[in-house]
């Protein structure tokens, strides 16, 4: 069991059930998974895209999909069926691995970082976050700084409301402002 688990049975399920008045510890929200995008669109050449591929392994832990564009746009100079960007869906120990990570050693090593802005938060719950670097990860320390690249990550919950999600992201450690 990682730190985070533990910290979510033991602290933050009982501080939600007496907050919201959940009878069953069951219905306290949890985080059902995270999503990591990014796209290539920048990156014509396939070298270029392996490396792309390579950081995103090494961040996520995990070997992120291809997404193919659906349609075909001129003025992006895109076909159908090219790859446009990477996905990753983390679950289970992973995912408990990668956000304490993300909130304790990557989002304080942003440039200008001042706290993530509650708008970032969706009406059902789910927090979406862009990082515009990827060299804020700790895994990419003495890793080549050519390719820079953002990345989009979004951490799904199962809170039925925005309040719900809210406090359940502030109890796992992210610094909502």
């Amino acid at each position: 069991m990682t730190i985070l688990q533990e910290q979510y049975t033991k602290k933050i399920v009982p501080a939600m059930r007496e907050k919201f008045g959940y009878k069953n510890s069951m219905e306290v929200p949890r985080v059902e998974k995270v999503v990591v995008n990014c796209g290539v669109g920048r990156f014509r050449d396939e070298k270029d895209r392996l490396e792309v591929v390579k950081f995103l392994t090494l961040i996520t832990g995990q070997k992120p999909s291809p997404r193919p564009a659906k349609k075909a746009i001129a003025s992006f100079k895109t076909r159908k069926g090219l790859v446009i960007g990477y996905q990753v869906t983390i679950r289970g120990k992973r995912m408990y691995d990668f956000l304490t990570r993300f909130t304790r050693i990557t989002l304080p090593r942003v440039r200008d970082f001042q706290g993530l802005s509650i708008r970032s938060v969706d009406p059902k719950g789910n927090l979406t976050v862009g990082v515009k670097e990827n060299i804020v990860f700790p895994e990419m320390i003495g890793e080549d700084y050519r390719f820079l690249f953002g990345l989009e990550v979004t951490v799904v919950t199962t809170a039925r409301t925005k309040e719900e999600g809210l406090e359940l992201l502030k109890l796992i450690g992210f610094p909502l402002k």
